[in-house]
C-alpha cells in the first residue's frame, strides 16, 4: 500500500533517482496563509448445428482598476532561449519570498544549490519519479475552507459503524473453472447450505463470485476441499435435470487489518487498507446480489419500479447504487438511486419488429435490416420456448445470411444433409412458421447452432450497453430526472427496504448503518464579479444565482469579423430564410460588441449534405477569388435537425483541411429565431474568432491568490474513450491550456489520438531522434507552454493542472506519469525551469448527491429546482480523512437533482490554501464561454472535454466504425487494435485553428 506522509509531520522527505533526474522550484504562498509541509513523490439434444458456419452574499463592486489593457507584444519564436526570456509584463503584485524551508532542507540533503532564475529566487532541485507508486505521496488537507455563507446540507452517505471482529480471508479455487459469477455464486450458496452447521463452524461467508471468500472470524479449518453437485435449473420444471459436479477448496490467505481501517479513519495514517474496504463492501453487497441484478455498483430490478419502455425493444430498470467509502465521519455507506436501459424480455420476433419499426412475419428482411438485428442481438442471451418447461439458454453469435428455409445442416459422418425446418417438426413436434426470417446462429463459429427466432425469447435481466439514441436518451432522462425532495425521499426507502439491521451478513460482520441520511455542514461561496467592456451600460456584473444575461452589456473584448460566408445544407430552408438569420445574427453580434459585416462575401450557397467536401471547397475558393486571396474569417453552415455525419464531416474538413472557423445552426432554430439563441451563438463565434466575452474583475485588479502574482498557466486536460463494444478505436486526449494571463479566460487546445482505452495522457511530453537535427522534444504541455509565452509575453511561473476523467484507482499512475511529463516538458525549454504545479483530479462520475436541510429554506435553496444554491461547497464530514478533497456544486440545477463536482488535488506545490483553490475553481466557473451561466465543471476541465469529444470528428471515416461497413464511405473498419504498435494520428490542426477556441 502506498505510504504516505503523517499528518503530524511537517517534513519534507525526497527521493532522488539519478537516471531520471528533474527540477523543481518552489515558491512559498503569502505569508498570512497557513503552512503545511509537501513533498514531492517518493512516488439434452442440441438444436441443430452447422460445422464452420460463418455566494451568494451580495456586496459592491470591488475597487474598479479599469485603466487600457496594455498589449501583450513578445516576439513570435518557439526557440527556447526566446521562450526564456525574462518576463515584459508582470503585474502589479510584489512577488513572493521563496519558500526557503524548502530550499534549507534541499540544500541540507545535499540534493541541490538554491538559484536565482530570471531574478526570481526559487529553489533547484533534482529529483525523479519512482518506479513504484507505493512511495507516493498525496497532497496532505491544509485545513478547511471558511469562506462563504454556512448552512447545513444532508449528503447521501450513510454512518457504518466498524465491526469489532477479525476478518478473515480465504482463497476459492473451483473446478472445473466457471467463468460466470451467478454460477460461481450457486455453488457456493450450495457449499454453505449444506456445510455451515459442521465444516463451516456456522460462519457465513461472504463471496465476490470469483476468487475470495470472507468470514467474521476463523474457519475450522487452514485448507480444505468439498464435493459440491449443482442442479441445472434452466433445464426444465418438471422434466429430467442435468447435475454437475464441482471440486471447490477453500484456503486460509490472511488477517484484514481492522486496526489500520481504524487508524486510517481516524486521520492517524494516510495510507487505505483497500483490502479491508473491500471486504466490508461484499459484505454489504452479498444480500442484494442474491435480490437483484447486479451490475457494477449498482443493483437493478423491476419489481423496484414498474420498468418504461425507451423503444425499439430497450427498458428502463430503476435500482440504486452502493459502495462503503471512508470519510471524515467515519466508514460511510453512499446510497444513491440509479436508472440503466435493460432489452426487453420480449420473444424475440416481436424485439425485431420493435427494432426495425415494422412487421416482420410477412416481409423479407433487407440487408441492412438483418446487419440492423445482428448487431443488436449479438452478445444476448436468449431461451428456448419449443420445449414446453425445458427453457435451454444460449448466447447469440450471429444471424444466418439465409431465410430459415433454405437451411440445411449435415446430421451425421456421412454428409446426410437435414433442413431446419424438417429438423424442428421430427425432433420436437415444433413447426416453423415463419421461414422466410434468417435464424439465431448460438455458439461459436467453428460449431454454430441454429435457432429459429419464432422459438426464442430473450433473457430478462440483461442491461443494454451499447449506444442510445436520440429518443432513448429523452426517454431515460425523464425516468431518471428526479427533483432533490423526490430523489432523497427514494434514497431513504431504498435504505428501509434494505434493512441493513436484519441483513444476516451485516449480522455476521458486526456492522451497523445508519437510516439517517448524514448532515454536513457546507459553505455558500459568493459569486465572482465579472468585467464588460466600458461602452456598454452595464459594465460590471454580479450574478444571481449563477446565471445573468447580455443585456446593456457587450462583450469586453468583441472581435471583428468582416469575411463572412454562409452555406447552406437544407433543402427545406430557403434562400430568403436563410437570409433572414444571418441578417439577425449579424445583428446581435454587433449588438453583444462585435464588429461583424453584415453582407456575406458570396451569396448563401446551397448544397447537398452528401457532397459537403465539395461544398466547403467550392465556397472557400469562391470566397477567395472573391477577397483576391484574403482568407475566410468565419463559415455559416444551416444544417438539417437530423444530419447523420455531416456536423462531424463539416468539422473535419474545415479544421483540419482548409483552417476554417465554422458555426453550425440547425434549421429548427433558423425558423423559429430566439434572442436568446442567437446572443448564446454570438458568444461562441467570439470566442472562436480569439476574443472574450467576459472576465473575472479580481483577474482585471490582479486580485486572484496565486494567480495574479505571477505569470500563471491553467491546464485542463482529459481523455475520451470509445464506446462500450468497440474493440479497437482509439482513445482520444485533449489538453488545453489557458492564453492570457492574468485573465485566465482564453483556453489554446491540442488533441491527439492513443491507444485503445490508454487513460495516461502519451503525448504530454515527446522526444525523437533525428539523424539530422538529434534530439528533438515536443509534445501538448511544451507547445501550450510556448504559446503562452507567444501570446502574454510571459513565461509561466505557476501551474495548475486540471485533470478530467480519472477514477481513484488510476489517481497514482495518472499522477506519476503525467506529473512527470510536465516537468521533462518544462526542463526541455531552459535548464533549471521548472514552475511549481499543483495537480488536480475533477471528478463528476460519482454518487455523492448534496441537498438542502430543510427544502423550504429559501436562503440555502434554489427556489426554481430545489436544489442547493451555486457555490455550495463541502469539504469535511463526508470527504476525505487526510487527503486534500472537496465537493463543489458550482452551478444552477435546471432539472433532477444537481451532480456536484469532486475535487481532489493530489499534488500541490504552490501551497494552495482551502479557500484558495476552491474560490479559484469556483470563480472560473463563470467564465465559460458558450453561455451566461456557471457551469458544473471547472472551464478548463470542460474545455478539455470538447476538444476530445470534436477530435472523434478527426478520424478517418473508416475508422469510426469497429469492425463494420461505413454508411457513407463503404469503408471497412481497419483501426488500430489494443496492444498493436501505433496508433494512427490523427491530422494536423490548422495553425490559425489551434490558436482559438475552436472546439466552443
Amino acid at each position: 500500500m502506498p505510504i504516505r506522509q503523517m499528518k503530524e509531520s511537517s517534513e519534507q522527505h525526497f527521493v532522488i533517482k539519478p537516471h531520471l533526474q528533474n527540477t523543481m522550484n518552489q515558491v512559498q504562498r503569502q505569508s498570512k496563509t497557513a503552512q503545511n509541509g509537501k513533498g514531492p513523490p517518493h512516488q439434452e439434444p442440441p438444436p441443430p448445428s452447422h460445422n464452420n458456419t460463418k455566494h451568494h452574499n451580495q456586496t459592491s463592486p470591488p475597487t474598479k482598476n479599469r485603466g487600457r489593457r496594455r498589449g501583450r507584444g513578445g516576439r513570435k519564436s518557439d526557440q527556447a532561449d526566446v521562450f526564456m526570456r525574462p518576463s515584459s509584463r508582470p503585474c502589479t503584485v510584489a512577488h513572493k519570498p521563496v519558500n526557503q524551508k524548502a530550499c534549507d532542507l534541499v540544500a541540507s540533503n545535499g540534493n541541490g544549490p538554491v538559484v536565482n532564475v530570471n531574478g526570481h529566487n526559487m529553489c533547484e532541485m533534482e529529483m525523479g519519479f519512482p518506479t513504484s507508486s507505493k512511495s507516493l505521496s498525496f497532497a496532505p488537507r491544509p485545513g478547511y475552507g471558511s469562506v462563504g455563507t454556512k448552512c447545513i446540507v444532508k449528503a447521501n452517505h450513510f454512518f457504518a459503524e466498524l465491526p469489532d471482529k477479525d476478518l478473515n480471508q480465504y482463497d476459492v479455487t473451483i473446478t472445473p473453472e466457471v467463468a460466470s459469477r451467478t454460477v460461481n455464486r450457486a455453488i457456493m450458496a450450495e457449499l454453505v447450505r449444506l456445510y455451515k452447521e459442521s465444516d463451516l463452524g456456522m460462519r457465513l461467508p461472504a463471496y465476490d463470485g470469483r476468487k475470495s471468500l470472507y468470514t467474521a472470524g476463523e474457519l475450522p479449518f487452514a485448507w480444505k476441499e468439498f464435493k459440491i453437485k449443482l442442479v441445472d435449473e434452466d433445464d426444465g420444471i418438471n422434466g429430467p435435470k442435468r447435475e454437475r459436479e464441482y471440486k471447490v477448496v477453500i484456503k486460509f490467505v490472511a488477517r484484514a487489518n481492522m486496526h489500520h481501517l481504524g487508524q486510517f479513519l481516524a486521520g492517524k495514517r494516510a495510507d487505505a487498507p483497500q483490502e479491508a474496504l473491500q471486504i466490508l463492501d461484499i459484505v454489504l453487497r452479498e444480500l442484494s446480489t442474491k435480490r437483484y441484478c447486479p451490475i457494477g455498483r449498482s443493483f437493478f430490478s423491476p419489481d423496484i419500479r414498474t420498468p418504461q419502455r425507451l423503444g425499439d425493444g430497450l427498458e428502463s430498470w430503476c435500482g440504486f447504487y452502493q459502495s462503503i467509502r471512508p470519510t471524515q465521519m467515519g466508514l460511510s455507506l453512499n446510497i444513491d438511486m440509479a436508472s440503466a436501459a435493460f432489452i426487453e424480455p420480449l420473444p424475440v420476433i416481436e424485439f425485431v419488429a420493435q427494432l426495425l419499426g415494422k412487421d416482420v412475419l410477412c416481409r423479407t428482411l433487407s440487408d441492412s435490416d438483418r446487419v440492423k438485428i445482428k448487431k443488436a442481438l449479438r452478445g444476448v442471451k436468449v431461451e428456448v420456448t419449443h420445449r414446453g418447461n425445458v427453457r435451454r439458454k444460449y448466447r447469440v453469435s450471429g444471424l444466418t445470411s439465409q431465410p430459415t428455409r433454405e437451411l440445411v445442416f449435415p446430421v451425421d459422418d456421412n454428409s446426410t444433409m437435414k433442413s431446419v425446418v424438417e429438423y424442428f417438426q421430427e425432433m420436437y413436434g415444433f413447426t416453423i412458421q415463419h421461414t422466410h426470417l434468417p435464424c439465431l446462429q448460438v455458439g461459436n463459429q467453428k460449431k454454430a447452432n441454429y435457432l429459429p427466432m419464432e422459438a426464442c425469447k430473450i433473457v430478462e435481466g440483461q442491461r443494454y450497453t451499447k449506444r442510445l439514441n436520440e429518443r432513448q436518451i429523452t426517454a431515460l432522462l425523464r425516468v431518471t430526472c428526479q427533483r432533490p425532495r423526490d430523489r432523497e425521499n427514494d434514497i431513504l426507502q431504498t435504505v428501509q427496504h434494505n434493512a441493513y439491521d436484519q441483513d444476516p451478513y451485516a449480522k455476521e460482520f458486526g456492522i451497523k448503518i445508519s437510516e439517517k441520511l448524514a448532515s454536513v455542514e457546507a459553505r455558500i461561496l459568493p459569486a465572482p464579479w465579472l468585467k464588460y467592456h466600458e461602452t456598454g451600460k452595464e459594465k460590471d456584473c454580479l450574478p444571481q444565482v449563477g446565471q445573468w444575461n447580455m443585456m446593456n452589456k457587450k462583450m469586453i473584448n468583441g472581435m471583428t469579423v468582416n469575411r463572412w460566408a454562409c452555406i447552406n445544407f437544407s433543402r427545406s430552408v430557403q434562400e430568403s430564410v436563410a437570409r433572414g438569420f444571418c441578417n439577425e445574427l449579424a445583428q446581435m453580434c454587433q449588438v453583444s460588441g462585435m464588429e461583424f459585416n453584415p453582407d456575406p462575401v458570396i451569396p448563401i450557397y446551397n448544397a447537398r449534405p452528401e457532397q459537403v467536401e465539395k461544398a466547403l471547397k467550392h465556397v472557400y475558393h469562391a470566397s477567395m477569388n472573391k477577397t483576391k486571396g484574403k482568407e475566410l474569417e468565419l463559415l455559416l453552415a444551416i444544417l438539417p435537425d437530423n444530419n447523420g455525419s455531416l456536423y462531424g464531416d463539416l468539422k473535419r474538413i474545415c479544421e483540419t483541411d482548409l483552417g476554417l472557423i465554422s458555426q453550425c445552426c440547425l434549421t429548427k432554430h433558423v425558423f423559429r429565431i430566439s434572442k436568446q439563441y442567437l446572443a448564446n451563438v454570438s458568444l461562441k463565434i467570439n470566442v472562436k474568432m480569439g476574443g472574450r466575452n467576459t472576465v473575472l474583475l479580481d483577474a482585471i485588479s490582479c486580485r486572484i491568490p496565486l494567480v495574479s502574482d505571477i505569470p500563471t498557466i491553467i491546464f485542463g486536460a482529459d481523455v475520451t474513450h470509445p464506446e462500450n463494444g468497440e474493440d479497437s478505436s482509439p482513445s482520444i486526449a485533449a489538453v488545453v491550456a489557458s492564453q492570457d494571463w492574468p485573465e485566465v479566460t482564453k483556453y489554446a487546445g491540442l488533441v491527439c489520438a492513443q491507444a485503445h482505452r490508454q487513460e495516461l495522457i502519451q503525448d504530454l511530453y515527446k522526444t525523437w531522434h533525428d539523424p539530422v537535427r538529434g534530439t528533438g522534444s515536443g509534445g501538448m504541455i511544451r507547445d501550450l507552454l510556448i504559446s503562452f509565452r507567444k501570446a502574454t509575453g510571459q513565461k509561466p511561473l505557476r501551474i495548475i493542472f486540471y485533470r478530467d476523467g480519472v477514477s481513484e484507482g488510476q489517481f497514482y499512475q495518472v499522477l506519476l506519469y503525467e506529473l512527470d511529463a510536465i516537468r521533462k516538458a518544462c526542463a526541455s525549454l531552459e535548464p533549471n525551469y521548472q514552475p511549481p504545479v499543483t495537480f488536480i483530479v475533477v471528478q463528476k462520475r460519482h454518487h455523492t448527491r448534496l441537498f438542502a436541510n430543510n427544502h423550504r429554506d429559501r436562503s440555502s435553496t434554489d427556489s426554481k429546482s430545489g436544489n442547493v444554491l451555486p457555490g455550495t461547497v463541502v469539504d469535511s464530514k463526508i470527504c476525505h480523512p487526510t487527503e486534500f478533497d472537496f465537493y463543489l456544486c458550482s452551478h444552477a440545477g435546471i432539472q433532477g437533482t444537481s451532480r456536484p463536482a469532486h475535487y481532489h488535488v493530489l499534488w500541490d506545490e504552490n501551497n494552495f490554501t482551502a479557500d484558495g483553490i476552491q474560490s479559484l475553481t469556483n470563480n472560473l466557473c463563470y467564465t465559460y464561454a458558450r453561455c451566461t451561466r456557471s457551469v458544473s465543471v471547472v472551464p478548463p476541465a470542460y474545455y478539455a472535454h470538447l476538444a476530445a469529444f470534436r477530435a472523434r470528428f478527426y478520424m478517418e471515416p473508416d475508422l469510426q466504425e469497429n469492425g463494420s461497413i461505413d454508411g457513407s464511405t463503404g469503408h471497412t473498419a481497419k483501426s488500430t487494435r489494443a496492444g498493436e504498435s501505433g496508433v494512427r494520428p490523427l491530422p494536423a490542426l490548422k495553425e490559425n485553428v489551434k490558436r482559438v477556441m475552436f472546439y466552443c
